[in-house]
């Protein structure tokens, strides 16, 4: 492998480490403070330490297996199609992630798989976009499963149901036509596409992750404040 091609890969794999630590953080922050963040912090400090380590591990694996697929089929998609992409973190998506996280209302947004150099057409484009909630689609599905056969009250059945829920609450986040996301990029190549999407992923959401419709409404309006600020901050 060139030097150079060496040294970007160290780079991709250096920022989709952090990337994930830090979103693996701010989700167990969540978590650990019942969705009060980190102010639980000060008002339980036992209870709060408690749930944090508690939520740790399931944050981890729950982030490292569906954010990371999530962005490495962008990225393999892509480059199936002729271009150049890798992932890199955004310093101000990081801090961004973190601190809503703290305050008990994440919005991840950790870094995105770039593309370098393409010629995509809206289909290729869109079919590159859509690979990432697909992947995110397909966790869900084998993990539901295996939350089903596992030990009920077992720690492993809630790991499996914790799993569920980021991979569809990712799927959902990353498909509202809000530019960057990837929801935006589907829309333009093919409406029914993004409709037949959103309806399932909502459906999931809404049905077996018991996602609160007020936090879906809360993703929504954040995610269009940070598209309207999108270059002025990354």
């Amino acid at each position: 492998m060139p030097i150079r091609e060496n040294v970007a890969l160290m780079q991709e794999i250096k920022d989709i480490l952090i990337a994930d630590a830090v979103l693996t953080l701010a989700f167990t922050i969540v978590y650990a403070g019942r969705l009060g963040g980190i102010i639980s912090l000060f008002s339980n400090p036992a209870g709060f330490s408690a749930a944090f380590i508690y939520y740790l591990p399931m944050a981890f694996v729950a982030v490292s297996l569906v954010f990371i697929l999530h962005e490495l089929m962008h990225k393999f998609t892509a480059e199936h199609y002729g271009a150049i992409a890798g992932f890199r973190a955004s310093r101000n998506g990081l801090l961004i992630t973190i601190v809503t996280g703290a305050f008990g209302f994440l919005l991840g947004i950790p870094g995105a798989t770039v593309i370098y150099a393409h010629n995509f057409t809206k289909r290729e484009m869109g079919i590159v976009s859509l690979a990432g909630p697909l992947t995110n689609f397909a966790i869900f599905v084998v993990f539901l499963a295996l939350y089903f056969i596992a030990p009920q009250q077992s720690y492993i059945a809630a790991l499996f149901y914790f799993v569920t829920f980021v991979s569809i609450l990712l799927a959902f986040f990353n498909m509202i036509p809000a530019y960057p996301l990837d929801g935006s990029k589907v829309l333009a190549w093919d409406k029914r596409v993004y409709a037949v999407s959103m309806i399932v992923i909502f459906a999931l959401m809404y049905v077996f992750a018991g996602v609160p419709l007020s936090y879906i409404i809360l993703l929504i309006i954040m995610a269009y404040l940070i598209s309207t600020m999108y270059r002025g901050i990354f």
